[in-house]
């Protein structure tokens, strides 16, 4: 298992180009070093990723809809990424990472953490420097689990939360596990092609995106929409919670280095600058095309620069980075402002304009930024257009995947438990026709 993943460095011809992920080997198969700062380091980045999903990705929805529905949107992240994270060890980790040789899943052999214990390693990107599996495994986890939750977003304010809970046990099954295997496990299909994607450009932001966007036009629009009132209700709590994530988003990206070194360094930088500059821009873009910037644009900015690096953060310098998180902020932009409004789909808070969009430019982007001449880590030999090539066949691929086993997901589970409420539940709000209680009491 580690030969295959290091033969499928020495191919890439870079140390960093691998996912953010490795393969789990068995203790003694070789002479091994663990090192207690990597693994604090690993420990710090997971509590991170978790900081990612509450309060941070909590309050950022939270405050994105309106007041009545407020606690649903905390109940679905909280609940939902929960579900994941117990479903992760029955039989996730090994759907992705498991051992097997196939290029779509991983096998069953992990199943329930089969074969996982205090001794068990896992490898990072140097030979022979490993960290104990049971941390590999969280870190991993908490990636499993805010992707679904990200998807929550596109059809906010309108679903039962029976289904949705549903829905992200059987979407991170049958979508996220495959893909996370493709992309990060040394016998997956993209791997094997050598796509980059250091911390999950495809596997969580397309993959989200893609499946937001189905879901919000299978599901329909919200009562209202178009006619009523839906801004935010709290831009503060937005602010909040997108700060969170971005705080968060250090143990994404610089913890997908799986070591305490330069290439976390590399990852960290490019998450600080390349956010910048989308903040910048698509503040820019507001003042200039709106007259105003304003802090919902800025938030947004913020995401769509963090999700454009994820994929790029561990192989273009800073320079590209900043680059790609400005061109990231103006295409999502357009497909917010314009884009969203000539199609008429209801993407509640903007999952495929953000995410979905800001991850496929980020991935295709990646391609681009990682060459020499645009400060990245790619060798003498690196070509632009070969690895561009494969990032966008990367990106094909998990657009495919997604979409159908997405629609097919929504569909079965519309017609046995049905997706939507009803418009006199909607009118009232999710917080008390769902759960009974409320966010806010006069």
């Amino acid at each position: 298992m580690i030969s295959r993943l290091r033969t499928g460095a020495l191919a890439l011809s870079a140390l960093p180009f691998l996912a953010g992920g490795a393969l789990a080997q068995d203790a003694g198969a070789a002479a091994t070093t663990m090192d207690k700062g990597d693994t604090a380091f690993m420990m710090i980045a997971t509590v991170l990723v978790l900081l990612m999903i509450v309060p941070g990705l909590a309050l950022f929805y939270g405050g994105l809809v309106r007041a009545k529905n407020m606690l649903s949107v905390l109940m679905q992240v909280t609940v939902g990424a929960s579900a994941v994270m117990i479903v992760w060890v029955l039989w996730g980790y090994s759907f992705a990472f498991g051992g097997s040789t196939s290029p779509f899943w991983g096998g069953v052999g992990k199943m329930f953490l089969a074969g996982v214990g205090m001794d068990s390693e896992a490898a990072t990107f140097t030979d022979g420097v490993v960290i104990p599996e049971y941390v590999f495994i969280c870190f991993q986890m908490t990636f499993a689990a805010i992707t679904p939750a990200l998807i929550i977003g596109a059809f906010a304010e309108r679903v039962k939360f029976s289904s949705i809970i549903v829905f992200l046990i059987l979407w991170a099954t049958f979508v996220y596990f495959p893909i996370a295997h493709m992309v990060w496990d040394g016998s997956g299909l993209l791997f094997g092609w050598g796509a980059i994607d250091f911390a999950g450009g495809t596997v969580v932001h397309i993959n989200a995106g893609i499946a937001g966007l189905i879901g919000c036009i299978v599901i329909g629009k919200r009562v209202g929409y178009g006619k009523d009132n839906m801004a935010p209700h709290s831009m503060t709590l937005t602010m909040v919670g997108a700060a969170l994530l971005w705080v968060g988003w250090f143990g994404f990206n610089a913890g997908s280095n799986l070591e305490a070194n330069a290439g976390a360094g590399l990852a960290m930088i490019n998450t600080f600058v390349a956010t910048a500059a989308a903040v910048v821009a698509w503040s820019f873009l507001e003042g200039i095309l709106r007259g105003k910037a304003s802090m919902l644009g800025a938030a947004s900015g913020m995401i769509a620069g963090l999700v454009a690096i994820t994929p790029a953060c561990g192989t273009t310098g800073p320079v590209g980075a900043i680059v790609l998180g400005a061109v990231a902020a103006a295409v999502c932009y357009w497909f917010v402002a314009v884009v969203k409004v000539k199609l008429g789909y209801d993407d509640s808070l903007d999952v495929f304009g953000v995410h979905g969009v800001g991850g496929i430019v980020g991935a295709i982007g990646t391609g681009i930024t990682t060459a020499p001449v645009f400060g990245g880590t790619g060798g003498a030999d690196y070509s632009i257009v070969g690895q561009t090539t494969i990032q966008i066949q990367a990106v094909a691929v998990t657009i495919v995947w997604c979409a159908i086993v997405s629609l097919i997901l929504f569909k079965a589970i519309d017609l046995i438990m049905g997706l939507r409420v009803d418009a006199d539940d909607e009118r009232q709000g999710l917080d008390l026709t769902q759960h009974g209680e409320s966010a806010y009491h006069s």
